[in-house]
């Protein structure tokens, strides 16, 4: 008869909490929103808003800076600074981190990780160097798509404005190889939709990577975030939700816990 030791050799290793993170967009020095990364509304201080959410229970923090790439502008270091003395969970920054300097005065300001995107683009080898010099579980690389005529998933730097040529599945897969620790899914096409994740694309991704991928963009209802949850997101990314008052991060992960998933309670 098989023993408990036995079993537990053989059972399959159980998958880690799911985690909410609220994503706060910036634009210097205010909290904005908008949909399809456009038409952006001013919402508040970030800082304000980032201590709400670590108060509610928030796993993480995504900081992007939305202009930084566009502009060539420095990164938010004085709100890194300011949040992490307030806010006692990880904390993630993108938007124009363009050297290994930049990540070296991000992380000494507070941040746990960096999100690359159009750098990563421009100069994959900067995946790599980044990750030998930091460690991959610091560097997360943004898959940004918008969905082609023909079907396929593009790849887009700069918030959706810029074209690259690439394939989303293809890409992501490539910045794995290279070292990147996570993956950050945006579907441009949904992004402040809340019409739901593009969840056809994020199950066709988790086959083909071996790390963890937080989903973002469309986010509506507590089912929206059950179903990318149970289609294999390690992290869900949300923001209208959120900032609209409409709901807590508590609330959301009480109704994830209630569907039968893991989470940080």
């Amino acid at each position: 008869m098989t023993n408990s030791t036995q079993l537990a050799r053989t059972a399959p290793p159980a998958r880690p909490a799911i985690r909410l993170i609220p994503r706060l967009d910036i634009k210097a020095p205010n909290l904005v929103k908008g949909i399809h990364l456009e038409g952006l509304r001013v919402l508040g201080k970030p800082a304000d808003f980032a201590r709400m959410y670590f108060e509610q229970g928030a796993d993480e923090l995504h900081y992007q800076d939305i202009v930084a790439s566009l502009y060539n502008r420095a990164s938010i270091m004085d709100l890194v600074r300011e949040t992490a003395e307030n806010v006692f969970i990880p904390l993630m920054v993108g938007g124009g981190v363009r050297t290994l300097r930049d990540i070296h005065e991000l992380l000494r300001a507070g941040a746990d990780k960096v999100c690359l995107n159009t750098a990563a683009v421009t100069r994959p080898e900067f995946i790599a160097e980044a990750a030998r010099a930091y460690g991959s579980q610091c560097i997360v690389v943004a898959v940004e798509t918008l969905r082609q005529p023909d079907g396929r998933w593009g790849v887009f730097t700069n918030n959706g404005r810029q074209r690259t040529g690439l394939d989303a599945i293809d890409w992501a897969m490539r910045v794995v190889e290279l070292g990147a620790g996570e993956l950050l899914l945006t579907s441009v096409n949904n992004e402040g939709t809340r019409r739901g994740f593009e969840i056809g694309l994020l199950e066709r991704l988790v086959a083909r990577v071996s790390v963890p991928v937080i989903v973002h963009g469309g986010a509506g209802t507590e089912q929206h975030l059950v179903e990318a949850a149970r289609s294999g997101a390690s992290a869900l990314a949300v923001a209208s939700m959120l900032h609209y008052r409409k709901h807590t991060v508590r609330q959301l992960k009480e109704s994830l816990h209630t569907a039968g998933l893991e989470v940080r309670l």
